[in-house]
């Protein structure tokens, strides 16, 4: 191509690269040698040279989950408008994969890392010397997290079965075996809801419950250790699984019974009633994270370690 365009090998990478100065006339003629030829320029070796794949990595559970695929959605959408491609690895089901990906970092294949699924010793992820950005989980002072006020989740969501004088609530609880700051939403409803005077029986959905089948398993369980419950309160596929689940069974919501779904995402706006939702926000919960690890990467630092965006309620028919 050099020779085609008549410029020298180190002319056309000049060009090629934007690494410096090329004339007007030197750079058309570069660019109808690469026409001519059918020249792309590799990527790859663009990446090798500077030592940057201009690849950011989102580990999450399982992409078919509607809060991960939102998140995913809206931070792909936000790292292409910075220059950056996303490989997004879904971990359920699948030992060793989040290693996998963590080594892949380490080698350079990706720039950093979001992390959406920590299922590893918090040893695994301190070895790292790349960046690597936490949603919904503390797992070391170095390393940055993104999350929705889970605080305000409990407050809010208590306020609501408290307004419709609901007095015994199911609150569908993950079987936590880490830190992570769902633990804090489910200790502030309890609190909130016995200073109004109702009790709280926490149902386990189980360990990495992402499906609608495990979700609906941990329907039936709720209505056979707690059948005389006028609440519920669980993610958005466990609040839906509920509602069918009391639809089997006789039960009327709303006026048996209130389910308020956590997340807000589409699937509560799917069916013929929209479910009442207290709403992360996931756009900007992606955004920020985006922000944050792209900031890391160019060399700019996390700016914030603990960022905590505000959440909402949507109001639907199921209170």
């Amino acid at each position: 191509m050099a020779k085609l365009a008549g410029v020298s090998r180190s002319t056309v990478s000049i060009a090629c690269n934007n690494k410096g100065y090329v004339s007007k006339e030197t750079r058309e003629k570069i660019e109808r040698a690469m026409k001519e030829l059918n020249y792309t320029p590799s990527e790859l070796g663009r990446n090798l040279k500077s030592r940057q794949s201009h690849i950011i990595g989102i580990i999450i559970p399982d992409i078919a989950h509607p809060f991960f695929s939102a998140f995913v959605k809206h931070a792909e959408k936000a790292l292409y408008g910075k220059g950056y491609k996303t490989m997004v690895c879904g971990t359920a089901g699948r030992e060793d994969v989040e290693q996998d990906y963590l080594d892949m970092l380490e080698r350079k294949t990706m720039d950093g890392v979001i992390m959406g699924a920590h299922s590893l010793e918090v040893s695994n992820y301190l070895r790292v010397s790349r960046p690597i950005l936490t949603l919904d989980r503390y797992l070391a002072e170095q390393i940055p997290t993104v999350r929705a006020d889970k605080r305000q989740i409990g407050e809010l969501a208590a306020a609501l079965f408290a307004a419709r004088g609901r007095k015994r609530i199911a609150q569908l609880v993950s079987s936590h075996t880490i830190r992570n700051y769902e633990s804090e939403r489910d200790e502030t409803f309890r609190r909130c809801m016995r200073q109004s005077g109702a009790e709280v029986v926490d149902v386990s959905v189980g360990y990495n419950t992402f499906t609608p089948e495990q979700y609906a398993a941990a329907a039936e369980r709720v209505f056979e250790l707690c059948p005389d419950a006028d609440g519920i309160l669980g993610v958005d596929m466990a609040a839906i699984a509920c509602m069918k689940e009391a639809a089997r069974r006789g039960r009327r919501v709303p006026e048996d019974m209130s389910i308020v779904a956590i997340d807000g995402t589409y699937v509560t706006r799917l069916g013929e009633r929209e479910v009442t939702a207290v709403m992360q926000p996931v756009q900007e919960l992606a955004q920020q994270s985006v922000e944050l690890i792209v900031s890391m990467v160019e060399g700019r630092g996390a700016q914030a370690m603990d960022r905590v965006l505000p959440v909402s309620v949507q109001e639907g028919g199921t209170l």
